[in-house]
Order: structure tokens, then C-alpha cells, then sequence
């Protein structure tokens, strides 16, 4: 007999959770206007919000906490970290920041400027909003099968080839970069071939720019490159990372994803010129060179995190978890981006609230909706996300509409899975009992989903 699938790690250390009565879910809702992220975590029973810093860190990486080096200048916790980073992904010049977000902003003040357009695979909101905020365009180039939630196709994050190319036979001269999101986050936690990969870099070089990768989750990336494409099967997770970074020339990371720990992040870049543009942003706005916006303990179980979530059992069993909601959704047939993703749930609420215009938000609706039924916090990736067109400040409803379920790493069980899954199924039972959404009553002028305030539609 086969052995059953279990974690590659066992459980330290626990922290209580609370539910919640409906009355009580309906008052905290009005009290954060219909904003999830408003809601008090002690508010929220399992809380799939976000992926980002939400995971456990693992005993070796507590102890490294133990063992930081807080000098402001030359930390040898910087110096740990930055080796761990070049010895994955061949990068030699590195700068560490707060988060994915001051990464970003750090380099691209180096590198982005107004009217410049930005070429890339799905633009998370805080790259697109780094972009627009500098009065500069962000065009999508993915490729059309992202946009087929029911359609099973290996590596739906790719670049589409032909639009990076139209893009660059027009504006070239207005192109400082082309930015490749490793997964595809907003097309649904979708992973991009290697293939793909060296496609880009090609279609670069002939064009003479250079290629940034958005690398939040490019471990699990690697893993389905090794899981879903030929020729990986036998190669290492490390092996792989090495490989896929050889195509760019730089990378913006959120630690707080595959980096396993509860705020960090980086640029690393293999070019002297932009590591030294980048230099004149770290220090006013992060900090020293060789701490940036970290405490040296916290680069020191980053350093970790990174060795830990480059092995193929730490992912696997990560990713494992992800399809096990998947295969129970399957079971009820709720429709959800297709194939399941790396680090989330990605459910379509175009096919779940049909009777939901799309003026009032369905995936904001839904999101709601799964709340309301069981205290479980997601997270709308769609028309409220999109913001509004910077040029006709209309509404942009061209894209996906969204619930993302981002499951943290190493913190749940599969138990917990079974619950939201059954709380997506009631939902989705009554879903033709709910006939309108919300209406926005105030919103920011850019990365409005975050602070937000709705009401229920009139």
C-alpha cells in the first residue's frame, strides 16, 4: 500500500483561534465599511487575506533571530544574507529594504520616469501603482489563456511574446524595462515557463533592454517548472532558480513570501550602473546600504528562509495544500482560475455572482459574502484592485474579477481548508439569492482597495 502525502515538518508551537457568531460578522463589517482589510485580525477565523508575512518561520530560523548582527554599517547579518542570495540567484550586487513595495519604489525612482511605458506579465497593484504614481504606463502583456478561468494550460503566467513585441516596435525609446512577475499574481498565482523565460530575454536583448523580475514566489515558480515542464523533471529546485535568473538582469523581492519571514525584502541586480542609481534612493528613504529598511535579525532568518524555501519538500508540501482546497472545490464545483495555483485560490466571481453587475463589484461582493458566512477573510483581485484609468478616471473593468484565498505558508492544516471549502460551498449555493453588490462611498486615488469604503448598492 502507498503511503499517504504529509508535511515535510511538524508542529512547534500553536495559537488559538476564535470564531465568531454572524450577528457579530454583520456589525464588524458595517464598522469596517464592507473593507475587509479594515476588519480587526482578531475579528477574522482563518484568515486568507494575504500570503505576505502571514507564514511560521521554522526553528533554525528563530534561532538565527538569535544570532543578528544589529550593526548599523557592515552587518555580518547583511553580509550572510547577501551570500545566500547570490549563491541563488547569481545577482552579486544586493540591497535589502523594508518590503516588496520599498524595493520597488527604490528602483524604480532610479529607473522610471514620467510618460515611460512598462512592458510585463500582469502588474501586481503595488508595481502598477509605483508606475502610474511617477505618471508613467503599465501595459499587460500576458497571454490570452490567463483569461480562461476553466481552461487547463501548464504555465498561464506567461508573457505573450507578440505583445511584448508590438510594445517594443512602437515605444522602444520609451521603455527603461520589461518586468516579468514570477508567479503571475494577479492571472492567479500562475507560474511562467522557462521557455517563456528565455523568450523574453531574447526579445530584450534584441531590443537592448533589460529584464526585471517581480520574484515574490519564484521558488514556486521553480517548482512547476520542475513539476510541468520538460527537461526539469531531474534538476534541483536551486538548479532551477540559477537558471531562470541568468534571464534578467535584476529582481525586486518581497521576503515575505518565499523569503518565509514576517517583513523583508530586496533588489538584487547583476549591473554595477543600476545598483548604483538604486544607491541614491536606499539611503534617504530605507537606510544604510547594508541594512536598508531590515534588522540585522531579520536578514539573518531571511538568509535561512531562502535556503529552506529553495528545497523541493518545503514547496511541495506547501503546494500541496493549495490543491487539496482545489480538489474540494472541484467536488462542489465552484469555478476558480484553472489549474490551481502556488500560493492561493484565485475564485471567479464573473461565474459565481452572475447576477451581480459588474458596477457593483461581484468579487468585492463574494469576498463579503465568505466573510459574512464564516468569518473567513479573502481577498478581491479585480475591478476594485484595477483603480480607475489614470487618464479617463473611468472604472477599468477589463480585467479578472477575483477572490484570492492566499494560504500562508506552514500555518494552517488541511482541517482548516475543509472548513473554508465548505464556506465557499454554501455561498456558492445561495449565490443566485444575491442580486446586488456594493457601491464605492470614498476611495484613494491610487491602491484604493486598500482603504476603500463601500456600502451596500442602492
Amino acid at each position: 500500500m502507498e503511503l499517504p502525502f504529509a508535511e515535510s515538518w511538524k508542529i512547534k508551537m500553536v495559537e488559538p483561534l476564535r470564531s465568531s457568531t454572524r450577528e457579530e460578522r454583520e456589525q464588524w463589517l458595517r464598522d469596517a465599511h464592507y473593507n475587509v482589510f479594515q476588519l480587526p485580525g482578531e475579528n477574522v477565523y482563518i484568515d486568507l487575506l494575504t500570503d505576505s508575512g502571514t507564514g511560521a518561520m521554522s526553528d533554525r530560523q528563530w534561532a538565527a533571530l538569535m544570532m543578528g548582527d544589529e550593526s548599523y554599517a557592515g552587518s555580518r547579518s547583511f553580509y550572510e544574507l547577501k551570500d545566500t542570495i547570490t549563491r541563488i540567484t547569481g545577482f552579486d550586487f544586493v540591497i535589502p529594504t523594508h518590503q516588496g513595495r520599498a524595493a520597488e519604489n527604490v528602483l524604480f525612482s532610479a529607473l522610471v520616469k514620467k510618460d515611460d511605458i512598462v512592458p510585463g506579465n500582469s502588474h501586481f497593484d503595488t508595481t502598477k501603482g509605483h508606475i502610474e504614481f511617477r505618471k508613467a504606463f503599465a501595459v499587460d502583456c500576458t497571454v490570452d489563456e490567463a483569461k480562461d478561468t476553466q481552461l487547463e494550460v501548464p504555465f498561464k503566467g506567461n508573457v505573450d511574446i507578440s505583445k511584448l513585441r508590438d510594445v517594443l516596435e512602437k515605444d522602444a525609446h520609451r521603455v527603461p524595462f520589461i518586468i516579468v512577475t514570477i508567479t503571475n499574481n494577479t492571472a492567479g498565482g500562475q507560474p511562467v515557463s522557462m521557455e517563456n523565460l528565455r523568450e523574453v530575454r531574447k526579445l530584450a536583448d534584441e531590443f537592448g533592454k533589460r529584464v526585471i523580475f517581480d520574484s515574490a514566489r519564484f521558488a514556486e515558480n521553480a517548482y512547476f517548472i520542475k513539476t510541468r515542464e520538460n527537461g526539469y523533471e531531474h534538476k534541483s529546485i536551486k538548479e532551477i532558480c540559477l537558471e531562470m535568473f541568468s534571464y534578467a538582469d535584476a529582481m525586486t523581492m518581497s521576503a515575505k513570501k518565499d523569503g518565509l519571514v514576517n517583513m523583508g525584502g530586496f533588489i538584487a541586480t547583476r549591473h554595477e550602473d543600476w545598483y548604483e542609481a538604486a544607491k541614491a534612493f536606499v539611503i534617504p528613504f530605507e537606510g544604510f546600504l547594508t541594512y536598508g529598511g531590515m534588522n540585522g535579525r531579520d536578514m539573518a532568518a531571511l538568509a535561512v528562509g531562502l535556503e529552506e524555501n529553495t528545497e523541493f519538500d518545503m514547496l511541495r508540501t506547501r503546494i500541496h495544500q493549495v490543491e487539496f482546497l482545489a480538489k474540494k472545490l472541484d467536488e462542489y464545483g465552484v469555478p476558480y482560475q484553472r489549474p490551481a495555483g502556488g500560493h492561493a485560490i484565485f475564485l471567479d466571481a464573473s461565474l459565481i455572482l452572475t447576477n451581480v453587475p459588474k458596477e457593483e463589484f461581484p468579487a468585492q461582493t463574494l469576498t463579503i459574502e465568505l466573510y459574512r458566512e464564516a468569518g473567513i477573510r479573502g481577498c478581491e483581485i479585480g475591478y476594485i484592485l484595477a483603480d480607475r484609468d489614470p487618464v479617463t478616471r473611468e472604472n477599468r473593468f477589463g480585467g479578472m474579477d477575483f477572490v484570492r484565498l492566499a494560504i500562508p505558508r506552514r500555518t494552517y492544516t488541511d482541517n482548516h481548508m475543509a472548513v473554508v471549502a465548505a464556506a465557499i460551498r454554501n455561498v456558492f449555493e445561495r449565490r443566485n439569492e444575491i442580486t446586488r453588490g456594493v457601491k464605492i462611498i470614498w476611495e484613494a486615488e491610487l491602491m484604493r482597495h486598500f482603504t476603500v469604503k463601500l456600502a451596500p448598492a442602492d
